[in-house]
């Protein structure tokens, strides 16, 4: 089954469902920061993990056309001392809400991950200190995976709104076919 959308295509090098997934399951995906899975991690330290590896993947990205670039020019590629540099010259040029997937659009999409049954709080949390002058904040709650996670397709966790509320994509798009012309 393909799971690229016909038109359009994808926006991120990887889907956030299978990052989280990946990420909680103690895999580090994306050169993310590997975890135990049985202790699991806060929602925030998700969301940072998964914005800070598509910060890495969009510079390797923009490495990589320069290279290809500079290779159709008939240059040498890129040493690994010059392709870190490129890739750290990039990372430090992506401004941190270039990429998107804020905060509170990834609670609400955790949310749907809560719903279908495939993330569950461990029952370890720690205190939030946001700022001093605050009033306390929440504790941070620790999630990992459940057993459901295990037996759902890979076309539900590349959609896990189209799995939790059973109707396709194009029912839920705000722009139909009747927009596109050909």
């Amino acid at each position: 089954m393909d799971l690229r959308p016909a038109i359009g295509g994808f926006l991120r090098p990887f889907g956030t469902a299978w990052f989280i997934i990946q990420f909680l399951k103690g895999n580090a995906p994306e050169d993310s920061k590997r975890i135990d899975p049985e202790v699991g991690a806060p929602m925030t330290d998700i969301h940072y993990e998964y914005k800070s590896a598509l910060h890495r993947a969009h510079a390797r990205d923009s490495v990589e056309r320069e290279e290809e670039r500079q290779i159709i020019k008939g240059q040498p590629a890129y040493t690994e001392e010059e392709y870190a540099a490129r890739l750290e010259y990039y990372l430090s040029r992506i401004p941190y809400k270039l990429l998107k997937m804020r905060y509170s659009s990834f609670t609400r999409y955790f949310g749907h991950l809560k719903r279908l049954g495939w993330v569950e709080e461990t029952g370890k949390t720690e205190p939030s200190a946001i700022q001093d002058d605050y009033p306390p904040a929440p504790p941070r709650v620790y999630y990992r995976l459940t057993d459901a996670v295990k037996k759902a397709s890979a076309a539900e966790i590349s959609d896990p709104v189209m799995t939790l509320y059973h109707y396709s994509r194009a029912q839920r798009s705000a722009k139909n076919r009747s927009y596109i012309r050909a």
